[in-house]
């Protein structure tokens, strides 16, 4: 099948959004299709659309549904299409799940988010990593790493205040790999670097980057407000790198309700005691590490593949 898939972000975005677009090619021409991204719909015939992102790529969904009524519409929820737009921006969010035949998520609790009336189109899809074998850690710092880009909705300074909570005697790290979202952001995270030496932020680096250091950390935290289904859940998980995870529907879709890495999240005294607790607690570190290793089966490119072979 020709396949247009449309993303918000531009060529060369190292987005969310254009890191999915671009994963999701790849995997559709392993089972054969030709699919081509587009950031705007032009009007082109095509035999499928693919959809990231329900309230940014609105205008694309009409466009296409107006020139190829009868072709398939897939459209996949970012987090911010479920838990922010379903209720800032209800009627053209709405619209683009009415017009699809498909709705692709990311987690498993996605259906008690969205209307009754459009969960008969929901597909849970989880997203595949690459295996990673561990590498020894650090041997001077308890290295905690945090990967993710310095927007609202990661919260993403809660573990470098959690690190201000930790005991002097403390040797834990917290390695922050992500880029800022508007320069206020790389101000802030300067400032707490400045006032905070168990924080540093590297900004942007390549995924590669990112992999190598997560072979060696101890664990790494996903502080966000709200989530779709973060790939790098996926990564960590593949690489058996334990999770502390705020308490939300996105990573509890992910790791599941009876994982015992989770915190309240935006709490940071709540993050700083399970922290803590990590880094004392041998038994706890392996326990996590073990909940974390059953999870390996659900997030194999093989598994991935069958699902959009399925769909």
């Amino acid at each position: 099948m020709k396949i247009t898939i449309v993303t918000p972000a531009k060529k060369g975005d190292r987005s969310g959004n254009r890191a999915t677009a671009n994963r999701w090619a790849t995997l559709l021409r392993k089972l054969g299709h030709n699919p081509q991204t587009l950031t705007e719909y032009d009007g082109r015939s095509c035999d499928a659309m693919l959809a990231i992102h329900a309230w940014r790529s609105t205008d694309a969904i009409e466009r296409f549904r107006t020139a190829l009524p009868d072709a398939p519409l897939i459209v996949c929820l970012a987090g911010t299409d479920i838990y922010r737009f379903q209720k800032s921006h209800p009627k053209e969010t709405l619209r683009s799940m009415a017009h699809a035949d498909a709705l692709v998520c990311l987690h498993d609790l996605v259906g008690r988010a969205i209307p009754k009336a459009y969960r008969s189109k929901l597909h849970i899809i989880h997203q595949s990593a690459a295996p990673l074998d561990r590498r020894p850690p650090l041997k001077r710092d308890f290295e905690i790493i945090l990967a993710g880009h310095l927007r609202e909705e990661k919260d993403p300074f809660r573990a470098a205040l959690a690190a201000r909570h930790l005991d002097p005697s403390s040797n834990l790290r917290i390695f922050h790999f992500g880029r800022a979202h508007d320069p206020q952001f790389a101000r802030d995270a300067q400032r707490e670097m400045r006032g905070n030496d168990r924080y540093r932020w590297f900004g942007e680096i390549p995924r590669w980057e990112v992999r190598r250091r997560m072979s060696r950390a101890q664990a790494m935290v996903i502080s966000s407000r709200m989530e779709g289904g973060a790939n790098v859940v996926s990564e960590a998980i593949m690489a058996g790198l334990p999770v502390i995870a705020s308490k939300i529907d996105g990573n509890m879709g992910l790791l599941g309700g009876d994982y015992d890495g989770y915190y309240r999240v935006e709490d940071e005294a709540a993050l700083a005691q399970i922290l803590a607790r990590f880094e004392e607690d041998g038994p706890f570190r392996k326990r996590l590490a073990s909940q974390i290793r059953k999870l390996r089966p659900q997030f194999t490119e093989k598994r991935e593949l069958g699902a959009w072979q399925n769909l």
